[in-house]
């Protein structure tokens, strides 16, 4: 759009109806002191100085294309097809705005009616929407959605190994609320919190009161569980159970939606968008059809025009974004639509096979990872059931200290300090492994660890 300025006459006509004859009385009650201050600035530069500056300052930042990466506990380092991003900067998709015109928003609802629809095939759900912030953020919505379904009961259940952030999130939606959270209490050790967050032990916390249930699958520690029989022990009691899972872990394992969850939720970010220091991401939701007038966010629908011909129109649209604020029970930001497109696109790009084919490369590394890191000296794997591209290490030394010496001597970003959420694992690392990681890599990470056990700690 071309930025066209004001005609003097126009500036006389706007000055004219506020009441004033020059700009100069426009601003007569700002001190003259302060309309034009004098700036400590630097040189102007030139546009190839200028580039050749912001170069340097990227050079600083920490980032994984020159750096080794084990760091992932909920945003991981994933390969992302050109054509991604290339369909992402196309002025139609990159400057939409909500679609509140069909008629003219063909392209972006159409966008968004695909992504819905790779997404209820890969969480095996019936209805997904389009979107919301985060992982976090639509683990809330999920219980927004059984509170709002089970009115009665105000009694929320959470796996204590659900996402540590994901769990701060849903305290905050609920605070001021009459409900209470259960599942928050700290584990006191590694066997403590493998043991509780079995889902025989999540079942047996499920009673009359309860309205929902939240498990992560695979959870925070990258552990896989079948969560079957814990949906037909939170169906008998009258509960819902709400799902967060990995997508990408999902081109591999059985959908959620084949184990009876009611709600499938988590965190986009390894679909084809960047890490970007830490957004924007965004948040898949999928649901049952039976709750779909329960569900925040957009939702896009197929149709036929007048003349028979196949259209797209935001359907159940009297929610968040076209009523009054003060009534609305959550809020959808609109530049989650270009987040969408990227994932949509990624998943189009991958198809079923690539899908299978990253998410095998993530589990087999993980594991060969695994066991070549438990055979360095003074470091063990705590992770004894299948889990995914994530597993826990226990260390010799605090993991801040050990971080420093991978980062300062290696060039090793390291893996998770799971002290940070969870007091009784001190001295626990949580490890995280993607396709992007080479066997060099791998190997580098095992060599580094190694000296620093053969070094008693870090220089």
């Amino acid at each position: 759009m071309p930025y066209i300025p004001h005609t003097d006459q126009e500036r006389e006509t706007m000055l004219a109806v506020i009441g004033v004859q020059t700009i100069d009385e426009l601003f007569a009650d700002v001190p003259l002191q302060v309309r034009f201050p004098r700036l400590d600035l630097p040189e102007p530069l030139s546009e190839m100085e200028a580039i050749r500056e912001l170069r340097d300052l990227s050079e600083a930042n920490l980032e994984t294309q020159h750096t080794a990466c084990f760091l992932g506990a909920g945003a991981y380092n994933h390969f992302i097809p050109s054509a991604v991003q290339h369909i992402l900067l196309r002025g139609e998709f990159y400057t939409a705005y909500t679609p509140y015109q069909p008629e003219i928003s063909q392209g972006t609802l159409q966008a968004l009616f695909e992504y819905q629809s790779l997404i209820t095939n890969l969480t095996g759900m019936e209805v997904a929407n389009a979107s919301h912030y985060d992982g976090a953020t639509a683990t809330a919505e999920a219980v927004i959605l059984a509170l709002n379904q089970v009115r009665h009961r105000k009694k929320i259940l959470l796996s204590p190994s659900l996402h540590p952030q994901y769990r701060e999130v849903v305290r905050t939606y609920v605070q001021g609320v009459d409900v209470e959270i259960g599942g928050d209490e700290p584990p006191r050790d590694w066997p403590d919190l493998q043991e509780r967050s079995r889902a025989d032990s999540l079942a047996s916390r499920v009673d009359e009161e309860t309205a929902l249930v939240i498990a992560q699958y695979p959870n925070f520690l990258g552990e896989v569980e079948d969560l079957t029989p814990l949906a037909e022990s939170v169906h008998r009691k009258g509960a819902l159970l709400a799902v967060v899972t990995n997508p990408i872990a999902l081109g591999l394992l059985k959908p959620p939606g084949e184990m009876g969850a009611d709600v499938v939720c988590g965190e986009g970010q390894p679909l084809g968008i960047p890490l970007s220091f830490g957004g924007p991401y965004l948040g898949f939701f999928a649901t049952r059809q039976a709750f779909v007038h329960k569900m925040s966010g957009r939702l896009v629908g197929q149709t036929q025009d007048a003349q028979g011909r196949r259209g797209f129109v935001l359907t159940l649209s009297a929610r968040e974004q076209h009523i009054k604020r003060a009534r609305a029970s959550s809020n959808i930001c609109t530049n989650q639509g270009l987040m969408t497109l990227a994932a949509a696109v990624y998943l189009s790009q991958m198809g079923k096979q690539g899908l299978r084919r990253v998410a095998e490369l993530c589990y087999h590394k993980a594991h060969y990872a695994a066991e070549q890191l438990s055979r360095v000296a003074g470091f063990s794997l705590v992770s004894r059931g299948p889990f995914f591209h994530e597993f826990v290490l226990r260390c010799p030394k605090p993991i801040a200290e050990i971080n420093r010496f991978l980062l300062d001597e290696w060039d090793i970003l390291g893996g998770y300090d799971l002290g940070r959420d969870f007091p009784g694992l001190r001295d626990h690392m949580l490890i995280a492994v993607t396709e992007m990681n080479t066997r060099e890599d791998i190997d580098g990470l095992v060599t580094a660890l190694g000296e620093f056990s053969g070094k008693g700690g870090a220089k």
